[in-house]
């Protein structure tokens, strides 16, 4: 999904193709869906969606509070018999339709990704492409939920079968728009549940988009509702959804805090629960490492939609003996290949930050670490270009103690650390809270299986900086989340065990 481009001046362009206007986004909606229904708030308001680059305006959409999500939530549970009793076979056609339809509007979905998150449009290119075969993935599951014959007692027949688990509910956030909703959507109508989207209140165009292309595509009224709210209303609508019996599954993608808070109003309820939350990732580089194949894969893993990932690097880890080598390597790089500026001008590959809060996390977080004792070798505060433009930032001789290391920073800033031992990696790698994914290059392939099983993550990358993928199941430990996103275990969270015992005396 990384792509290095040449570094070249910092730029904002002030007639780029995609700000012409906003009519080139061909798939902007201005209201909800609720089964089949294009509708706003009951009593009419509207919050605006802006360009983090630019702050241009792009559209209004409805203000929906807890009274319109349970309307959505009675439709979605009409309809969850009619679906969970459409046969695997005709799912599974109607999915790969799905991904047909979003593969014909790939290039319209990235611009509009690019208008309302900031990232550039070669990125948000490349999150179309990966959350559409999210789609493709699931339509082919839905005809491989298997179950189980056990041979058990006398006189008894043993079989374990998956059904669907009821409604969906699914919340998704700003940084990936498309990709976060394609693999969770694309899991729950495969096992033939409906579900309840609520994006992010900085993007939610992306996910009015996808709705209209699955009824483009076919996919019946009721199988997919979007409900949009401002950031006002947007906790009473989450608890609206955790709080509602009707809801068998509720999804989750987004920041520890606010997991724990839903995990917490779902217990009532005793909800199927996935949750991939913050992570925390060290990036261990080995001193048997190739520093070439070390350095381009922390650009990927560390750069990407500038630094707001949840699997981006947050603590690279140098042992002592290539320290010095791969800081200057990293610091070149950054120097050559990164352009920052406005996401939909060709040669960007930084965008900017997505909000004015993010903004002012990472420059506190950075500001922080500097007066702890990090030295900043470029970088090291907002650009010159002002907004929400941070300048890619390199900071060394960093301590595990430092808040850099400490928290998630979210942005485009690489911290760097050294250690001596790998027993001392593994020890700075594994003190904390979170548990998502880890990265670590060495040309020792014993060393590589003996760090990978011992580093506490759900994700490991060995001598690779980008490791999502349908095939693959995504997800973390400890305080990362629940639950599995991808492969044959994403299954799992949407359906349940049923057991079915036969008397044969």
């Amino acid at each position: 999904m990384w792509m290095p481009l040449r570094y070249s001046k910092v730029f904002l362009c002030q007639h780029c193709r995609m700000l012409g206007g906003v009519r080139r986004l061909s798939l902007l909606r201005s209201q909800a869906l609720v089964a089949g229904q294009w509708t706003g708030a009951d009593n009419g308001a509207t919050f605006e969606v802006t360009n983090p680059a630019t702050d241009q305006v792009l559209g209004s959409v409805p203000d929906l509070g807890p009274a319109e999500t349970g309307r959505a939530v009675e439709a979605a549970a009409r309809y969850q018999t009619t679906w969970e009793t459409t046969p695997a076979k005709r799912r599974s056609q109607l999915l790969h339709e799905y991904f047909r339809v979003l593969e014909a509007h790939s290039e319209q979905l990235a611009e509009l990704i690019t208008a309302e998150q900031g990232k550039p449009l070669a990125e948000a290119r490349a999150e179309v492409a990966y959350g559409s075969a999210y789609i493709e993935w699931y339509a082919g599951e839905a005809r491989r939920i298997y179950g189980d014959y056990v041979e058990g007692a006398p006189n008894k027949e043993t079989l374990l079968i998956r059904q669907p688990a009821g409604v969906a509910a699914l919340i998704t956030p700003w940084n990936f728009p498309f990709a976060m909703l394609a693999r969770k959507l694309g899991a729950a109508l495969a096992c033939g549940c409906v579900a309840v989207a609520k994006p992010a209140e900085d993007t939610p165009l992306t996910a009015l988009a996808m709705a209209e292309l699955a009824q483009r595509a076919g996919l019946p009224d009721g199988t997919l509702s979007v409900i949009t709210s401002s950031r006002r209303n947007a906790a009473p609508v989450g608890a609206a959804l955790c709080a509602d019996p009707r809801i068998a599954v509720m999804s989750f993608t987004g920041s520890t805090a606010v997991g724990k808070l839903l995990y917490a109003q779902c217990a009532p309820t005793v909800k199927k629960l996935a949750l991939e939350l913050g992570g925390n990732s060290p990036f261990i580089v080995f001193d048997s490492a190739d520093l070439q194949k070390a350095v381009a894969g922390c650009m990927a893993s560390k750069f990407r939609n500038a630094g707001q990932t949840c699997v981006s690097t947050n603590r690279i880890l140098v042992q002592n003996g290539i320290y010095e080598r791969f800081v200057a390597a990293l610091s070149e790089a950054m120097d050559r290949q990164l352009t920052l500026g406005n996401g939909a001008t060709d040669g960007v590959n930084v965008g900017p930050l997505v909000n004015d809060a993010q903004m002012n996390k990472v420059s506190g977080l950075v500001s922080e670490s500097v007066r702890q004792g990090a030295a900043v070798v470029r970088g090291g505060g907002p650009h010159s270009l002002g907004g929400r433009f941070f300048a890619p930032t390199l900071l060394r001789d960093v301590t595990p103690d430092m808040v850099c290391f400490k928290e998630e920073v979210f942005g485009p800033v690489s911290a760097c650390a050294r250690f001596e031992t790998e027993e001392e990696a593994l020890s700075i790698a594994n003190n904390t809270d979170a548990g998502l994914a880890a990265y670590m290059f060495t040309e020792n392939i014993s060393q590589a299986w003996r760090v990978s099983k011992r580093l506490q993550y759900g994700m490991v990358g060995v001598n690779e900086g980008i490791v999502s993928q349908p095939e693959a199941a995504f997800g973390g430990v400890k305080q990362s989340g629940l639950g599995r996103e991808g492969s044959r275990h994403s299954i799992e969270d949407y359906t349940d065990i049923k057991y079915i015992c036969f008397g044969t005396q």
